[in-house]
């Protein structure tokens, strides 16, 4: 293992019945004024809206309402979640939803306190956080980003077509509140996508340096494994608890930088997904699930090793005499085989982008990821980009 640091200030409450038990005690820890933010309103529909606020309430907290957060926030709705923090005196933050509703919290917990420009100091750059960003607690109803239990936040700047994640620890949520029942009402299309984020983020994880035996890596196989048995199981009954519950924690493992630990980590798909994002707003998952395999067919010579591994260890493809580069190979179709069983799309032409988006332009516009198996170039991620039609 190579050296590193290793932090997280997260407090997960985990487990059905976890906001009844335990977010009035929460709440009471912090200020009167609680900004509740939300996506676009589905926590009213099914019953989660009522039953937190009804909490809070008989906390004695004040309520602002944040609400109509997009599946991918954009520097403007951080802006406005900041604004209303400032004029009513928010004393803390309180999100309830997915990746996207997260990543906005965090970045409104700095903006409601810092008269900086925070994407200029701290999304356009790295940056430095000298301050303490408002409190921020998260109840998940979605399992994908892992959000929950890091510092980043994805964040778009419609102004510019740029789409750019962070990851600050001082923006970690203080406390994560995560019962598996809340995501039995994400439909199934909705659940699929957010699983496929899940496995993308551990495969971005495993599919770079180091090579040599590691924890890291084996903890990734297990998790890999564990994602696409249970989404095939939470198809087939979408209130499986097992099924969810694995899935939510292994959305969660994947991203509060537990395997990320002596790891360069890659995320050059990530990169180019969120350009595609930026410009066409596609959905996250979706637009990862149509990368992958196209990238990896790039890529698997140059890190045949762990493709190989990834084979053997995630797909359990029997070897019957192929080369390390036959069996490397057929680690990345079973992938493709997998996208396609589970109704995710496989073309740029399903997610709506045709023609008259200009790929040249967002395939310059696509950060260089260092940790890349193979060093890549604008020309070759323009050349995925055209196999994806």
């Amino acid at each position: 293992m190579k050296n590193f640091v290793f932090e997280n200030a997260t407090k997960v409450y985990f487990g059905e019945g976890c906001v009844k038990e335990y977010l009035s005690c929460l709440a009471k820890k912090h200020g009167e004024k609680v900004l509740l933010a939300y996506g676009g309103g589905s926590i009213k529909k099914n019953g989660i809206y009522d039953e937190v606020t009804a909490i809070l309430k008989d906390a004695g907290k004040e309520i602002i309402e944040f609400s109509g957060i997009m599946s991918n926030p954009t520097y403007a709705k951080v802006l406005e979640g900041a604004k209303l923090a400032k004029d009513h005196g928010a004393d803390w933050i309180l999100g309830i939803g997915g990746g996207s509703v997260m990543d906005c919290c965090k970045a409104v917990s700095m903006a409601a306190v810092s008269e900086k420009d925070i994407w200029d100091e701290y999304w356009a750059k790295p940056g430095v956080i000298d301050f303490d960003p408002l409190p921020l607690g998260v109840i998940v109803t979605v399992a994908g980003t892992g959000s929950e239990c890091n510092g980043g936040a994805v964040i778009t700047n419609e102004e510019l077509k740029v789409k750019t994640g962070r990851d600050y620890p001082k923006c970690n949520p203080e406390f994560a509140l995560m019962d598996p029942t809340y995501t039995y009402s994400v439909p199934v299309k909705q659940m699929v996508s957010g699983s496929f984020d899940i496995l993308s983020h551990i495969m971005e994880t495993y599919f770079s340096e180091t090579d040599e035996d590691n924890v890291s890596d084996d903890i990734s196989e297990a998790l890999m494994r564990n994602v696409i048995r249970n989404l095939r199981a939470a198809i087939k009954n979408p209130e499986d608890y097992t099924a969810r519950s694995n899935l939510f924690w292994d959305s969660t493992m994947a991203e509060n930088r537990i395997i990320k630990l002596g790891k360069k980590c890659d995320f050059e798909c990530h990169q180019m997904e969120h350009q595609l994002g930026a410009y066409t707003n596609c959905n996250h998952g979706q637009g990862l699930a149509v990368l992958h395999p196209v990238y990896y067919r790039h890529v698997y010579k140059d890190g045949l090793t762990k493709f190989v591994r990834f084979a053997e260890n995630v797909w359990q493809i029997p070897r019957d005499g192929k080369s390390d580069e036959e069996f490397a190979a057929a680690g990345v179709e079973a992938l493709a085989d997998f996208i396609k069983e589970v109704g995710l799309p496989t073309t740029l032409k399903e997610l709506g982008i045709d023609e008259n988006v200009d790929l040249k332009e967002i395939a310059a516009s696509c950060n260089l990821a260092p940790g890349s198996y193979k060093k890549m170039t604008h020309a070759e991620i323009l050349a995925i980009f055209m196999e994806c039609k």
